[in-house]
């Protein structure tokens, strides 16, 4: 008996992961440690569970010990051709239990009106559901836009709920950033709500502090750490970036860049921090952090020009940055200089836009899940080999970053949530 114990806590510890507690992961990394994740799967190979979703969704899955929480909208805006009446659509937050995929608990709220409809702008590409919950281990945050900040505890109850803008965006593309905590803070990217990044207390949700002049950013901040063991929280927007003091608001430094909205997310490598523009003047930049006034001659470490993923937020993993941009184009990029080691052209299918979704890397694999065409699995190797190009046989699109949990895969597209592993 005592040898049988002795394999199952050998087995958990090989397995076990830290808890995935906010997007692309605890540290905001998109890279986790866990081992044994799958390589291949279908509809019915190293599927563990599925669990059909309530509503549509572009959020990722988060895990806390045994629970799983994530958020969706429904009653509206299903079928591209009839999505219904707005007035019927309600926005819910979800706990699952990790091991059944059963849903434990589900909190509908109705959203602030007016809001977008579904056929205006972009927003028919993600929804109402497209930002992913953190948690401190002691409660639940959510942004739902101009809806506003909630604070849950675990069981879902509802603590406070704290508005931070109601502007209607000019593009109709809706929210996407999510919320990251610091200290004692919920720091939330509202440039679509009320142009500011905005910083509230976890206590009681007042508002600590806001910076103004957040235009056409949809990326979620980082907190990085400089060389000096300092702390900025970094952000980015159409004209500039920003280092701030996350605990006071003061900004430290300001960067200027070529004139473009931002979607992905900022990403680093110990103090030094990546920025992406989306579109228009494709280019990301590596900055070192800990400067102070602008920056802009003084801490670009590179720029790499008519460069972008547009939406999804590549990886750092041991000197090289990973990334699969929107048209399906696999990227490995030396990240001390910016030059590129390959590009290679996935077979994705899809028309548009093929990825939305952040790629994940743990295991020695890479994970890039797009919006039609199924989940490329690479190598996470500075030389390029394609291992698996898996599909669930779900019509539905894949939006969401995966969540990496207990040597096990979380995906979840419009319809359900998948656990994929053994």
């Amino acid at each position: 008996m005592y040898r049988r114990l002795a394999v199952a806590a050998l087995i958990v510890t090989l397995f076990a992961g830290a808890d995935w507690t906010r997007f692309r992961g605890p540290e905001a990394t998109g890279v986790s440690e866990d081992t044994g994740l799958p390589t291949r799967w279908t509809a019915t190979e190293n599927v563990v569970w599925k669990t059909p979703l309530p509503g549509f969704g572009t959020s990722s899955p988060i895990t806390l010990g045994d629970k799983i929480f994530l958020t969706t909208y429904g009653g509206y805006g299903f079928d591209a051709d009839d999505p219904g009446a707005l007035d019927k659509l309600m926005l819910h937050t979800l706990c699952v239990d990790r091991t059944s995929g059963k849903v434990l608990w589900d909190k509908p709220v109705r959203p602030k009106f007016p809001e977008t409809e579904y056929d205006a702008g972009l927003i028919k590409l993600h929804g109402y559901a497209s930002s992913t919950p953190t948690t401190d281990g002691e409660a639940l945050y959510v942004f739902f836009g101009k809806t506003g900040v909630f604070k849950y505890d675990l069981s879902g109850e509802l603590i406070w709920q704290s508005s931070v803008g109601t502007k209607v965006d000019k593009h109709n593309w809706g929210s996407g950033s999510s919320p990251i905590l610091h200290d004692d803070l919920v720091i939330i990217n509202a440039s679509i709500e009320s142009q500011a990044i905005v910083a509230l207390n976890k206590k009681d949700g007042k508002e600590a502090w806001r910076v103004e002049g957040l235009v056409d950013c949809w990326a979620t901040p980082l907190v990085v750490t400089t060389a000096a063991g300092g702390k900025e929280l970094v952000i980015v927007e159409r004209h500039k970036a920003f280092g701030i003091d996350p605990a006071s608001g003061k900004t430290l430094w300001t960067l200027d860049k070529s004139n473009d909205y931002i979607c992905p997310s900022i990403f680093a490598n110990g103090d030094v921090a990546y920025l992406i523009n989306s579109r228009f003047t494709a280019a990301m930049y590596a900055v070192r952090t800990g400067g102070r006034g602008n920056i802009t001659d003084s801490h670009v470490l590179w720029t790499k020009e008519r460069f972008t993923t547009r939406v999804s937020t590549p990886v750092y993993y041991e000197g090289h940055i990973y990334a699969i941009d929107q048209g399906g184009r696999a990227h490995c990029i030396k990240a001390d200089d910016g030059e590129t080691v390959y590009e290679e052209k996935l077979d994705i299918d899809g028309r548009g836009d093929k990825i939305y979704a952040s790629v994940v890397a743990a295991d020695g694999k890479l994970y890039g899940v797009t919006r039609t065409g199924g989940t490329v699995v690479l190598a996470l190797s500075p030389k390029f080999k394609l291992l698996a190009h898996n599909h669930l046989g779900d019509e539905s699109v894949f939006n969401a970053t995966p969540t990496i949990s207990n040597g096990q895969l979380l995906l979840r597209s419009d319809k359900a949530l998948y656990c994929i592993g053994k």
